[in-house]
């Protein structure tokens, strides 16, 4: 069992994972997103740091929102993101669309690699002869 302290309130919780809260303090925070997003919903064209004012929430917590893919923003915004990559011009997330086709290839090739490295060494096991020990063991 894993008894931590919440970081926002302080009180102690059983912490299974995500964020380090506790379960009443993950609920104000669920209810504090739902507000954010009714609000941005309502006025399309508004900055992070009116929503922030006007919600009562951090503008660190809204960007992380927004870097989480919780928010998105409408082209038309104020609000604009950089890709981590290339430096484009995105609206929520951490990466621009032609950003992450390239890293989903990337990762979809390496784990092609890796397949064929296994099939490989599948392959050279069963070309060896295996002898039983006494008593049954390998």
């Amino acid at each position: 069992m894993d008894v931590r302290n919440c970081k926002s309130c302080g009180k102690l919780y059983n912490y299974i994972g995500g964020p380090p809260l506790c379960p009443s303090c993950v609920k104000a925070l669920d209810d504090k997103f739902d507000q954010v997003k009714q609000y941005i919903y309502d006025n399309p064209r508004v900055g992070v740091q009116e929503v922030s004012e006007a919600n009562d929430v951090t503008t660190m917590q809204i960007h992380k929102w927004i870097r989480d893919e919780r928010l998105a923003f409408t082209e038309d915004s104020m609000v604009a993101l950089e890709c981590e990559m290339c430096g484009a011009s995105i609206r929520t997330g951490r990466f621009c669309k032609s950003c992450k086709d390239k890293l989903s290839s990337h990762f979809g090739s390496l784990y092609e690699d890796i397949s064929e490295e296994k099939k490989k060494e599948f392959k050279e096991k069963e070309k060896k002869m295996h002898f039983l020990q006494r008593g049954g063991k390998q």
